[in-house]
């Protein structure tokens, strides 16, 4: 069965937010969430670009909490973390805006 209007149409959004940082509420971060059967797991966008001029980081999930960030760059840098080549990739792994 081919998805909803309202399932594609939501599907766009989400692809349009994840890729324009200017959006998100909770710039320069934007949390994203994956539910599994029997787990949640959070996780967070950064723009490394426009903060730190660090390129390489547009699709990765760093494995955290919006609340309970690492102080220092580095260590936010070196968090678990799950990259991906686009934002189509992301959702397709079950990644959704939080």
């Amino acid at each position: 069965m081919p998805p909803s209007q309202a399932a594609v149409r939501q599907h766009v959004r989400e692809l349009h937010i994840l890729s324009h940082p200017v959006l998100w509420p909770t710039w320069p971060f934007l949390p994203v969430i994956r539910r599994q059967v029997e787990q949640v797991e959070l996780g967070l966008l950064f723009d490394a670009l426009a903060v730190c001029h660090l390129p390489g980081y547009r699709c990765t999930v760093f494995r955290a909490n919006l609340f309970a960030l690492p102080r220092r760059l580095e260590d936010f840098l070196s968090l678990p973390r799950e990259v991906f080549d686009t934002f189509e990739e992301l959702v397709a792994a079950g990644w959704h805006i939080d």
